[in-house]
């Protein structure tokens, strides 16, 4: 007679009596909610502004699949960003394309490009000689787009101004809320797409690169395509994020894409949590509204003020928002039942 093994159910942690898978659902559910209520309660001016940091968020989530989920380090998404930008700018304003066909067109085909090209020298980089090639091009892309040879595209130092696209089916909302619905329902398809990704093989060959490289190759990973397509990846978000960014504020150009709108996208991965998705969106509330707040405390010092408060916030949580949520997990342990 044989004797079948012992087999033990995995653990179900629950908090007041529910497991925390439902209260991660109902959670999920009341932030929808509140998100698609937020604009029948909030000025025009709010409203922008927190479209603008979903919009900033859909960049640092890009940025945070290269660096966080992939190993790679960058301080120049701020050009895969102006380069979506532009192209959906041009395409708008050139040849009358309407503004939801110009996002596919600044992602998939001119970002994700230029973002595989650009990976594939950058396969002899690691490390901060990475680094500092993404920060050589976030300085070379805003004087390229001065250039006189693409000035009559580019609109030079002037930019180009757009108009900002009215709700389709004669919605009864303004401009301003209907572009919130049109970046939140992106940004949603955004992050459902990249936790698939994650979760798939592609996915886990991006963190056993990060992990260990030399490992990830003995174990039949091509090392060299996934860091490319990681890269192609990564630019083809942001460049999304860029389009977007483009038709919120309604104007591009080359001195708003700057080497400190990189290291603003940077700093906004680091707050939110390296290799944490979810933290994208706190970062991405960080970079828009603290500034905003260290001029109500002082305009004369607001960037002090911005200092001490990031100074304070990577002393406290040096992992970010990702380790404020580590700790409410374990906080939540204790109730358990």
């Amino acid at each position: 007679m044989l004797l079948r093994p012992e087999t033990r159910e995995p653990p179900v942690y629950a908090v007041a009596g529910m497991p925390l898978a439902q209260w991660k659902v109902i959670l999920l559910g009341i932030g929808l909610i509140v998100a698609c209520v937020i604009p029948f309660v909030l000025k025009n001016f709010y409203i922008f502004q927190i479209t603008l940091a979903i919009i900033y968020a859909i960049a640092i989530l890009g940025l945070n699949l290269l660096t966080g989920f992939n190993g790679q380090f960058s301080l120049g998404h701020s050009a895969f960003y102006a380069i979506g930008a532009y192209t959906a700018a041009i395409m708008m304003d050139g040849f009358d394309i309407n503004y939801v066909w110009t996002l596919p067109a600044a992602a998939a085909v001119v970002c994700f490009v230029f973002g595989f090209l650009f990976g594939l020298p950058a396969l002899r980089l690691e490390g901060i000689y990475l680094a500092l090639a993404t920060f050589a091009l976030a300085i070379a892309i805003p004087q390229a787009l001065k250039s006189t040879v693409v000035e009559h595209w580019t609109g030079g130092v002037q930019g180009i101004v757009i108009i900002k696209p009215d709700a389709p089916f004669g919605l009864p909302i303004s401009q301003d809320m209907w572009l919130y619905y049109f970046t939140l329902a992106i940004t949603i398809a955004i992050y459902v797409a990249s936790i698939n990704l994650l979760r798939s093989r592609s996915g886990r060959a991006f963190m056993a690169i990060r992990d260990n490289e030399i490992a990830a190759s003995a174990m039949g990973v091509n090392v060299s395509l996934y860091k490319t397509l990681a890269f192609g990846v990564s630019a083809g978000i942001t460049g999304i994020s860029g389009g977007l960014g483009a038709i919120a504020v309604q104007f591009v150009a080359p001195d708003s894409y700057t080497i400190t709108f990189a290291i603003s996208l940077f700093l906004g991965m680091v707050v939110g949590g390296v290799g944490w998705l979810p933290g994208s969106f706190v970062g991405a509330a960080f970079i828009i509204f603290v500034p905003n707040i260290s001029e109500s405390i002082s305009k004369g010092l607001s960037g002090a003020v911005f200092g001490v408060l990031l100074f304070l916030v990577i002393f406290l949580v040096p992992h970010g928002a990702r380790q404020v949520a580590i700790v409410g997990q374990q906080l939540a342990g204790r109730f358990r039942r």
